[in-house]
């Protein structure tokens, strides 16, 4: 028996869209069929382009500067940004968007870590949430947007146009001075510290000031993200937060797709937002209550528990198709989803700030870079099984719980920085130890006689300056304090 087999051929494709963009790369290019891949790569573009600008723009902050950085990638923004609304084809749209993830990735860092090194310490964590609720109003304006422009190239030119108002951030806003004293870059500290004292019209001392440039004679030294590996501590510690920042945003996905799957109404875009607010405003009083460490390690027991839960109630699910229970269980599942985003979110916020905490100054932009690279690779997960049509969506959220057991186990392996100053050598990153959780153990260490309360002040490169005699950091001193004879 045979069997006439003719391919469908269709001349012209017609598309219906309900709300949004009318005219969008899709309908373009018509995506569709043999073609609907393309989309996925281009979305995977975008994240790849990201994780490497966190990764070689960290290090180039470490090198040159923050504000260098900003400056440079603002102006490669508003280039890329703008060329890929008269992208020709898919492919010079993928390929831009690989370099307008680049420059974003960038942006996000140094403007990060400017802020770390500009607050202080008890305004850090607040500045820090309130920067996020900041990026999810800008998330809450897309919809908006997209239903004023109607076509996908008005809506990326209106998308990189605010751009420009950023690149007066290069005069509002003095590269760290905390980074310009502990890599040396000492004429230039002088420079912004005689413009601070100018602006408060106080009176500048020129004897203090010429001893401190006849001091200052030295050159400016570069670090690299590469030294963690000759650390003892530091390195653990970015390995944990990295694996926890990948964990967060990848089980994110997998929590998401269960409340999203087959939605396309605005309605849920604006639920996951308002899941993500509510995520910031709750991590702030829990983190206040139980400091960096206790924070991240309730969060990630809630989402270790809100995935287990899933995953057993999805499993039951498919084994009762054809039982009322079946509706009961969804619900459940649905919940547990929701708990999830929201905690899920806690854990990936919370791991990129304790790590810009735990790195110190000269190689903060590296370690950043490496925790944000590492949430890139989780949000990678996303288009990959959308590539493969959610083939292994199952064991891949198994992976991930397993993930969730495995940092549970390795987050009180990490030190608590609440209300401690930044650490500024690699040095004072190695000596950020793990404090005792039992508060009597705490006590009886803070009470030995050998150890005497000391200031941080003397390991600063100003104060080896202005006071030669003390250059070096002294030999019998400990994490906790220097040992006395």
């Amino acid at each position: 028996m045979m069997y006439n087999v003719t391919a469908c051929v269709c001349a012209e494709w017609r598309f219906e869209l309900q709300s949004g963009l009318q005219q969008n790369v899709v309908t373009k290019w018509t995506l569709v069929c043999d073609g609907e891949w393309k989309v996925h790569i281009a979305k995977f573009s975008l994240l790849v382009g990201s994780i490497f600008g966190y990764l070689l723009m960290g290090a180039m902050a470490d090198w040159l500067g923050r504000i260098p950085v900003l400056l440079v990638s603002v102006l490669s923004v508003l280039v890329f940004g703008l060329a890929v609304a008269f992208s020709v084809d898919m492919a010079m749209f993928s390929t831009l968007r690989f370099f307008e993830g680049f420059c974003l990735a960038a942006i996000r860092l140094s403007l990060y870590v400017l802020r770390i090194e500009l607050c202080l310490p008890a305004w850090r964590f607040s500045m820090t949430m309130i920067a996020s609720l900041i990026i999810v109003s800008g998330q809450l304006l897309m919809p908006g947007l997209a239903a004023l422009c109607r076509d996908w190239q008005i809506l990326q030119s209106v998308i990189i146009a605010p751009f420009v108002l950023m690149l007066p951030y290069v005069w509002m806003f003095p590269e760290s001075l905390r980074w310009l004293l502990v890599t040396q870059h000492y004429q230039r500290a002088k420079q912004q510290i005689v413009l601070y004292l100018l602006r408060e019209e106080d009176d500048e001392d020129d004897d203090a000031f010429a001893e401190l440039e006849t001091e200052l004679q030295q050159k400016p030294k570069t670090y690299c993200v590469t030294q963690l590996s000759g650390t003892r501590n530091l390195w653990k510690n970015t390995v944990v937060l990295c694996v926890n920042s990948l964990t967060g945003y990848g089980i994110h996905h997998c929590f998401a797709r269960s409340v999203l799957e087959g939605s396309t109404s605005h309605l849920h875009y604006y639920a996951l937002a308002a899941i993500a607010v509510a995520s910031c405003m709750v991590l702030f009083p829990v983190v206040t209550g139980f400091g960096r460490r206790g924070g991240l390690l309730t969060f990630m027991i809630i989402t270790a528990l809100a995935s287990l839960l899933q995953l057993g109630l999805l499993n039951r699910t498919y084994s009762t198709a054809q039982h009322m229970m079946t509706e009961t269980l969804s619900r459940f599942s649905y919940a547990f989803s929701i708990i999830g985003m929201f905690s899920s979110h806690a854990v990936s916020t919370l791991s990129i700030f304790y790590c810009a905490e735990i790195t110190p100054t000269v190689i903060r932009g590296g370690g950043v870079g490496l925790v944000l690279a590492s949430a890139g690779f989780g949000m990678l997960t996303a288009p990959l099984m959308e590539l493969h049509n959610q083939k292994g969506f199952f064991l891949h959220h198994v992976i991930l719980t397993c993930c969730t057991l495995l940092c549970i186990i390795c987050i009180p392996l990490l030190p608590e920085t609440a209300g401690q100053p930044l650490p500024e050598t690699i040095a004072e990153g190695e000596g950020l130890l793990r404090r005792p959780i039992l508060p009597g153990e705490q006590h009886h260490l803070l009470a030995r006689t050998e150890v005497r309360e000391y200031s941080r002040v003397q390991d600063t490169p100003l104060h080896q300056v202005v006071n030669p005699g003390n250059g070096s950091v002294p030999s019998n001193s400990t994490a906790n304090g220097v040992r006395t004879s």
